[in-house]
């Protein structure tokens, strides 16, 4: 079960980053549209790659890290998707709210995952590997 759910939030972490490219290539071709497009592409496809990685950290302080880095990228896309709403970027906001709705339930998950982790290596609990 517990593999299951890591597997589903891969899913949901690549889909995550399907989103993210489509919509960079809805932002407009002006010097913002082109710079933030760039910037969020970096920081939205990460989350996915780091995740996986993060499955098979060699151990929890390697998985914690490789967790938080994961989150990282989602909060800077969180502002970038920010940025594109206030600055009125996009023709259509909906895909974005939706986009911005999934970024914060992301982040509320890996946030719960580093912490539980974090209790656990405090408690010295073994590692279990992937």
């Amino acid at each position: 079960m517990a593999s299951e759910r890591q597997y589903d939030l891969e899913e949901r972490l690549i889909d995550y980053s399907v989103r993210i490219i489509r919509l960079s290539e809805e932002l407009p071709d002006s010097k913002a549209g082109r710079h933030i497009s760039a910037q969020l592409l970096r920081s939205g496809t990460s989350p996915a790659p780091n995740y996986s990685e993060a499955q098979s950290a060699e151990s929890r302080a390697d998985f914690i890290h490789k967790i938080k880095i994961a989150l990282k990228e989602l909060k800077e896309s969180r502002i970038w998707l920010k940025v594109i709403a206030r600055a009125e970027m996009l023709k259509s906001s909906s895909s974005l709210e939706s986009l911005l709705q999934e970024t914060e339930e992301l982040i509320a998950i890996l946030f719960t995952s580093a912490q539980t982790a974090r209790k656990q290596q405090r408690m010295n609990r073994p590692f279990l590997e992937h």
